[in-house]
């Protein structure tokens, strides 16, 4: 997720913007950049420095080429979604005439129809970015005489999707402006200064005085006060609040880990993962899939190759794949794959999940599948990371950076990801009809919501950790989809509290595992939502036999489902989602689980020991 800073005072602008960047680090970017409004020459420009990669190439090129002092200034680290990570799709971005310069975190999910509006007009883009889009918005609004917060108001009322935009206008060098709607935003309230950030680490070494922006927001600071309107330039105010966090809990939003960050922020990761994804009329629209329709009708076997959470989330996709398609999916360990001589061919469609884009085996992986002809589909977290590049196409999972190594955000947009995945294979080769694909987006876009809902629920989830606390062995049962959710809930718990977990398909548990059933061992299990009757008849049975010989059942089931009362020690309730989606909120509680007790047992939840977040090597 995207860093952003912005400053209006008595201070140097740049010191305080690159202060600002370098303490959003944390939040993972792969460029950064910084304008101050070069109120010396009064010529109404714009002074900008950008570069690819790391904060200090930017510091490195500031030091070969200094930009004018100034006591206004933005600046942006970029988590690439629309270009390739370099130089020119850095931000900031400028106006056709650089007067204005502006940053943006999110998505302007309408920016293709508005780009080609402004082309037509003689507009000249110099990136592949949605952000300069609404940079040229901007300036042509303040060019025709309106004031920099008149402009926002204006150009904010056009643009569709998630964002978060800051601004500066060179011929109003005492303003800084920005605007909000389903992204962070926070403004720093200080004495003669004031601060914008996507979060408050960006400004807590100077204030920890806040004010919090609501929906479809815009704020306008100066060096003297705070302004705030709606999108329609109603005034309004926002939440002020006192910052009682020290740095580190800053960059942690107060959360005790980057990982059980990442948990809450999944409704809005989900969020994102939808954005943009289908046009005026319902359909589908995955504009990085540049497989052409007449490939994809001529795909007659799938394989979806991943390591970790990611095949796991795989498996899940297998469910969906094959029952929206009626192609045959096979879900294979990435590792494993190449070394089995695995049959592919020129009609085999290979999808490589990965979250870094730079996994060692999945890359592996797909060089051969390419070698033997086939199309290969990446499913990526990281834009412009080696797999993505390697691949015919590519679906972005937008979830932002995960800093916590054990996944959680990750796998859900991956689920997302491999849903839209199945749902574009049918509308492409007529398996289901559009209604039909358009009542199961419905659904999809409802998840954020139902997420939410799990999560409000949390204290719950720790208090049973709590009470499990000392456990030495945790294993895991579902049915269906459920079975991978049981396997990624056990992979939670063995890298953070280090004990012995287990996930199985409940139908397996008298081929063996029943054996390990004993006195008050906690056994999670994941009732199929109702509509599938004969399943979870057969997951109540084995409810029923695993409690007869002393398990601690915790059953997660969906809202209204009494029937599994009687069997359950401890009931999770669900929201009640279709049986392919239900996996986006049963591993919530999960999660939750197993972050709460390895923090009970003493362990560092986002840094597991042996573990990294990426394996580049294989």
């Amino acid at each position: 997720m995207c860093g952003i800073v912005g400053y209006v005072g008595g201070k140097q602008a740049q010191s305080v913007v690159i202060e600002g960047l370098r303490r959003l680090e944390y939040r993972g970017y792969d460029s950064a950049g910084i304008a101050l409004v070069d109120s010396s020459t009064g010529t109404g420009q714009i002074a900008c420095a950008k570069r690819a990669g790391k904060l200090a190439n930017l510091e490195k090129a500031l030091g070969e080429v200094a930009l004018p002092e100034s006591s206004t200034g933005i600046g942006h680290t970029r988590w690439a979604t629309h270009g390739a990570p370099n130089d020119q799709n850095a931000h900031p971005h400028l106006g056709q005439q650089a007067r204005v310069a502006l940053v943006h975190n999110g998505i302007v999910e309408n920016f293709a129809s508005l780009r080609a509006e402004l082309e037509s007009a003689g507009h000249e883009m110099t990136s592949e970015t949605d952000t300069e889009v609404a940079a040229h918005l901007l300036e042509r609004e303040v060019q025709t005489g309106a004031d920099l917060t008149t402009a926002m108001q204006r150009v904010c009322q056009r643009l569709e999707g998630a964002f978060t935009l800051v601004a500066v206008d060179g011929q109003d060098p005492d303003r800084v402006v920005a605007a909000r709607r389903n992204s962070p935003l926070v403004v720093g309230i200080g004495e003669g200064e004031n601060f914008i950030g996507s979060d408050v680490a960006a400004f807590i070494e100077h204030t920890r005085e806040a004010l919090e922006l609501g929906q479809d927001q815009v704020v306008t600071i100066t060096r003297d006060g705070v302004a705030v309107t709606g999108f329609d330039g109603t005034p309004t105010e926002g939440t002020r609040y006192h910052v009682d966090w020290d740095l580190s809990a800053a960059e942690k939003d107060g959360y005790d880990w980057f990982m059980r960050k990442e948990i809450f922020e999944q409704p809005s990761a989900v969020q994102d993962a939808m954005l943009g994804r289908h046009d005026a009329s319902g359909r589908l629209q995955l504009d990085e899939v540049r497989i052409s329709d007449g490939e994809l009708r001529e795909i007659d076997k799938i394989v979806i190759v991943a390591c970790g959470t990611s095949n796991y989330a795989g498996l899940v996709a297998k469910y969906a794949i094959e029952h929206w398609t009626r192609i045959p999916c096979e879900v294979e360990l990435s590792h494993e794959f190449r070394y089995r001589d695995p049959i592919l061919t020129r009609n085999t469609l290979v999808v490589a999940m990965s979250q870094s884009g730079e996994t060692a085996d999945t890359l592996m992986a797909i060089r051969h599948a390419k070698e033997q002809g086939s199309r290969v589909l990446a499913i990526c977290n990281t834009n412009g990371s080696t797999i993505p590049r390697e691949s015919d196409a590519v679906i972005y999972t937008h979830a932002g950076p995960e800093i916590g190594v054990a996944s959680t955000k990750g796998f859900l947009t991956q689920l997302i990801a491999c849903y839209l995945l199945g749902l574009y294979l049918a509308q492409v080769r007529g398996t289901k009809f559009g209604d039909e694909i358009a009542l199961v987006v419905a659904e999809l876009e409802k998840m954020p919501e139902h997420v939410q809902t799990v999560l409000d629920d949390a204290e719950k989830i720790y208090a049973l950790a709590a009470k499990h606390s000392k456990t030495k062995s945790v294993l895991f049962l579902g049915r269906h989809t459920g079975f991978p959710v049981a396997l990624e809930g056990a992979l939670k718990l063995k890298e953070l509290a280090y004990i012995h977990a287990e996930g199985f398909a409940a139908g397996e548990l008298k081929h063996g595992p029943i054996a390990l059933i004993e006195e008050g061992l906690p056994v999670f299990c994941v009732v199929p939502p109702e509509g599938r009757d004969e399943l979870r008849q057969k997951m109540i049975s084995a409810i029923q036999e695993i409690r007869a010989r002393g398990a601690y059942t915790i059953v997660l089931v969906e809202e209204g489902d009494d029937s599994i009362v009687p069997y359950a020690d401890e009931l999770i309730r669900l929201p009640r989602v279709p049986t392919l989606l239900q996996p986006v909120v049963a591993v919530v509680p999960l999660q939750l689980f197993a972050c709460e007790l390895a923090t009970r047992m003493g362990h560092d939840v986002d840094q597991p020991r042996n573990l990294a977040k990426s394996v580049t090597v294989e």
